[in-house]
């Protein structure tokens, strides 16, 4: 199950490359790097959201190992 950090990650960086595009789109330099940005901490957010997720995983993992 993903983690909620993978969730808003990805609905940050897809929110940030809309924003971004239409930055582009209508030539404002400004909504266009704050999308990127807003894109890239996205990206960050999901990451850090995997490592917790797989983290998780493990110590799950040894748990069963020690029980069994």
């Amino acid at each position: 199950m993903p983690d909620m950090d993978q969730i808003k990650g990805k609905a940050k960086e897809a929110m940030g490359g809309a924003q971004e595009s239409a930055g582009r789109a209508t030539g404002d330099r400004d909504m266009e790097a704050n999308g990127a940005e807003n894109r890239q901490e996205g990206k960050v957010q999901g990451a850090a959201g995997k490592v917790k997720d797989a983290a998780g995983n493990m110590v799950d993992k040894a748990k069963d190992a020690i029980n069994h």
